[in-house]
């Protein structure tokens, strides 16, 4: 079901960037990039999948938290973390590195909460913590293979963000994604301009993310900025099998997603909602309102079968 594109014994995730076409990312989103999701878009050409957020002093202080925020079969991975001190993102880099890929540092996030508690975007204005944070990664993780990376957002001086880069790149981040917005900007349009300034002035791949919707946006933004790598998020909600070159979810993914969904016992909240997103481009209004008031996943099948009919 998993279609692995490096064994799970790992692998060196850096051999994706030397393959002559942008790596295809999916992006950490909070409740969605569980692992019944990262297993649908693998099959259908997603190279690597990033967990959902998760705030590494809670991981480290709670088991609980451990076993409900981290659930893995699936590589090649990364575990995104929300931290602001390098001991903590240090100790739980250990914990999860013998099944991930990677560690990523959230300094991107623009939600007041997650600013005013010191993590996400306000990191980008704290360039010297945030080296200490990807050398502690470094120095603990004994696994050269491993990577250290941030996902960004942009200083509206760029000349900031492009220090912030060379700092960590000294420091031995091994890549790092660029959400081409600044963290006051939300719908505005992404400043393509900015992340290929960035991507010019680093010897490290870049990955490029903000309102990347198709395989023509991937071509488009690779053509533009030069970046080794596109990060799609509500894209890939919207359809999951974008990265394999379809404009629109096609039924195959969508039976897919209920077979995977099923198997992996997802709550029927989540399980719902993906459709929602699935569905959306390919359903009529009238439908779409019948759709979105099932309440049980049996409801839902019926409902497919009856709307669009089995393979």
């Amino acid at each position: 079901m998993i279609n692995h594109k490096i064994p799970m014994d790992g692998g060196n995730i850096m051999d994706l960037f030397h393959r002559g076409r942008p790596v295809r990312v999916c992006a950490p989103m909070v409740r969605y990039s569980k692992l019944a999701f990262r297993c649908l878009v693998r099959k259908y050409d997603c190279d690597v999948c990033f967990t959902p957020m998760i705030i590494a002093a809670d991981f480290m202080r709670s088991i609980k938290a451990r076993d409900s925020e981290f659930t893995t079969t699936d590589r090649p991975l990364i575990v995104q973390f929300a931290a602001k001190d390098a001991q903590t993102l240090a100790d739980a880099a250990c914990v999860v590195s013998p099944f991930s890929d990677g560690v990523d540092l959230n300094c991107g996030c623009p939600q007041r909460w997650a600013v005013s508690e010191g993590y996400g975007a306000c990191l980008i204005n704290k360039p010297e913590l945030v080296k200490d944070m990807v050398r502690h990664v470094r120095n603990q993780i004994d696994n050269p293979n491993y990577t250290v990376s941030i996902k960004i957002r942009i200083h509206k001086d760029l000349r900031k963000t492009v220090d912030l880069c060379q700092k960590v790149e000294a420091a031995g981040v091994s890549w790092i994604t660029v959400h081409g917005r600044t963290a006051d900007e939300r719908h505005q349009p992404v400043h393509y301009d900015a992340i290929k300034t960035i991507k010019d002035s680093l010897s490290i791949p870049v990955i490029a993310n903000g309102d990347i919707k198709s395989m023509q946006d991937v071509e488009a933004v690779y053509e533009l900025t030069g970046v080794d790598g596109v990060m799609a998020a509500r894209g890939l909600l919207a359809n999951p099998a974008m990265f394999a070159g379809y404009e629109e979810t096609p039924l195959q993914c969508v039976w897919d997603w209920v077979d995977i969904a099923v198997e992996h016992g997802t709550p029927f909240t989540c399980f719902h909602h993906h459709l929602i997103y699935m569905l959306e481009c390919i359903s009529s209004q009238p439908e779409r309102r019948v759709f979105n008031s099932l309440s049980s996943t049996s409801a839902v099948v019926d409902f497919l079968h009856s709307t669009y009919g089995s393979l």
